[in-house]
């Protein structure tokens, strides 16, 4: 009888149960049109939940479309994306709304994230502040991540860094939103940090 043969009172022998993956919870966050739907929706393993509204001429006279001509749409509660990193590890992935004025929502989105990325556009690092300051107010560990929009970034990393005065153990990192693996390596970033404060 092999190990994996079944025993003569029909159980099986040499066996382990297969545990599923560890979920753990990521938020991606940052300004109005940095890339988060884009972020999730580029890694996500299923078919990624979002709530994405048509840009009205209201909202268009609030929401600064000068670096994003061709956006139509915007999220309005929240992106939502998995991916499972290896047997043991599964990521779920909450995008946070850019606006202020979708702000009341990020607590309950934020509830129970081991980490998050923060997304930053560098040709209006202004709409990241908030992301910044919010993450560092909740004491929820946080990279940055450059959007390489057409594959370049205005400032270099260490301007970034001074621009949204973030402490030397925050990660600023560049990356692309459109590529999977690029979006993986941010994402790493976060678990990695994450997974250092656990330790500490």
């Amino acid at each position: 009888m092999t190990p994996t043969e079944p025993a003569a009172g029909g159980t099986t022998v040499g066996t382990t149960a297969v545990r599923p993956p560890l979920p753990v919870k990521l938020v991606v966050a940052g300004g109005f049109g940095v890339g988060k739907t884009t972020t999730v929706g580029s890694i996500s393993e299923i078919e990624p939940l979002t709530t994405e509204a048509a840009i009205t001429e209201v909202a268009a006279g609030v929401d600064d479309l000068t670096h994003t001509p061709r956006k139509t749409t915007t999220t309005v509660a929240m992106d939502f994306g998995c991916i499972t990193i290896d047997p043991t590890l599964k990521l779920y992935l909450f995008g946070t709304p850019g606006q202020d004025r979708f702000g009341f929502m990020w607590d309950d989105l934020v509830e129970g994230a081991v980490g998050a990325l923060v997304i930053v556009d560098t040709r209006r690092l202004d709409d990241c502040y908030a992301a910044v300051d919010y993450f560092e107010d909740k004491e929820i560990p946080f990279a940055v991540a450059v959007n390489a929009f057409d594959g370049k970034v205005e400032h270099a990393l260490d301007e970034v860094r001074w621009a949204l005065d973030v402490a030397e153990e925050v990660p600023v990192t560049v990356f692309d939103a459109r590529e999977r693996g690029s979006v993986r390596d941010a994402l790493l970033v976060v678990l990695e940090l994450a997974l250092a404060r656990t330790e500490a």
